[in-house]
């Protein structure tokens, strides 16, 4: 079966995605999802591919995910084990040595000022620990070039999710768009932390694209 290598967002955890790791298990898959040495200062973009790419227990048969910021260490990881398909899930798209911390502004990025922009739809336990569990981001990792230079060239699918109050959906579907022309997103109604919020009808999509 199919093995997802899942990059979580930024100030996250791979805890997040323990609910969908289990039910893409339950089905089957095999799904890793390691804490990234997102606060290690010595550590860039590179380093967070290398920990994803360590955990795997095979480089064949690789479904990369990546969440929120996971957009940018997601494509890293599948050009690097020639994935059979990289999903990114209400995520940044990266540009071409772009760094991080210019994503956005370059993206045109406004703050919608919504309420628990995060959690609105969490079950309350899930969002407390969730909260608890949030770490920092490392500077040097925002400052550095996207190293790539284009996307990888493999079948890429976006899961766009309908009630997020961070990445709002207008904004969303400009940006896919703008940075990932072809690609049209598949709609999921959930916030931005679908994988607490819905885990079993995330891994449900998730599951399609397995090969």
């Amino acid at each position: 079966m199919t093995t997802f290598a899942i990059a979580h967002g930024g100030g996250d955890v791979g805890w997040s995605w323990h609910l969908v790791v289990q039910a893409l298990r339950a089905k089957g898959h095999t799904a890793v999802a390691p804490d990234l040495p997102i606060e290690d200062e010595s550590k860039d973009l590179e380093d967070w591919a290398s920990t994803l790419v360590d955990a795997l227990p095979s480089t064949s048969d690789v479904v990369v995910v990546g969440h929120s910021f996971g957009g940018f260490t997601a494509p890293l990881v599948a050009d690097r084990i020639n994935a059979s398909a990289l999903v990114l899930v209400t995520a940044m798209v990266p540009a071409p040595g772009e760094a991080p911390g210019d994503w956005w502004a370059n993206a045109g990025y406004e703050d919608a000022g919504l309420e628990n922009s995060f959690w609105h739809d969490v079950p309350a336990d899930l969002a407390a620990e969730a909260q608890q569990r949030g770490r920092g981001m490392s500077e040097n990792a925002m400052a550095k070039p996207w190293p790539l230079p284009a996307m990888p060239d493999l079948p890429t699918h976006f899961i766009l999710c309908t009630e997020d109050r961070f990445f709002v959906p207008s904004f969303m579907r400009r940006m896919l768009a703008d940075r990932l022309p072809g690609v049209e997103p598949v709609e999921l109604a959930a916030g931005h932390c679908a994988q607490l919020s819905k885990p079993e009808e995330l891994a449900d999509l998730l599951a399609k694209y397995a090969t």
